[in-house]
């Protein structure tokens, strides 16, 4: 077969990297955590703290200044529920789902806040207002169902409270 009549193939994109922003918070994270016992989740809860979560173009920054590998850090990253990969809506909120609040109606709040939003855990709603994921224990046994808002924890929540928290959620800029 001659060159001439060979399909070209189609070359591979290349991996843009970390933004400059992402780059330095990668970076700062490291430097400040690198010494400590166990750096990785010190690193990427502070990368997480910065930009609101872990970008998976980062994931080859923090191996090589943590020597680990690039498994290591995706697999911490996708095992916790609690890091992101990718940026969070203006709002989250975070519905528990531990034993209490599950006992005392939180799987009707789910029901609520997915119906409501059109989404599932770990999802943004189409404006980009609000990210829903879930928690293992927000620590408020007492006052099940609760739910973590912009880190504000509320308890005794209601699906009709639930519901009008989503609304003024969804129509604030």
């Amino acid at each position: 077969m001659s060159s001439a009549s060979r399909k070209p193939t189609a070359m591979p994109l290349k991996d843009p990297g970390p933004t400059p922003a992402e780059r330095a918070a990668v970076q700062d994270a490291i430097t400040a955590c690198r010494e400590l016992p166990g750096a990785l989740l010190p690193v990427l809860h502070a990368v997480q703290d910065t930009l609101g979560y872990v970008p998976p173009q980062a994931v080859p920054m923090i191996a090589h200044g943590l020597n680990l590998s690039r498994a290591d850090v995706h697999g911490v990253i996708s095992f916790y529920h609690h890091f992101r990969a990718a940026p969070p809506g203006r709002h989250v909120v975070q519905l528990c789902r531990a034993e209490s609040c599950q006992a005392m109606g939180s799987a009707a709040l789910e029901a609520c806040a997915k119906d409501h939003l059109r989404i599932g855990y770990g999802q943004t709603s189409a404006s980009g207002a609000v990210t829903l994921e879930a928690a293992y224990c927000l620590g408020n046994c007492a006052l099940s169902p609760a739910i973590l808002l912009d880190g504000e924890l509320l308890g005794r929540v209601t699906p009709t409270r639930l519901t009008q928290l989503l609304d003024a959620l969804e129509t604030q800029a």
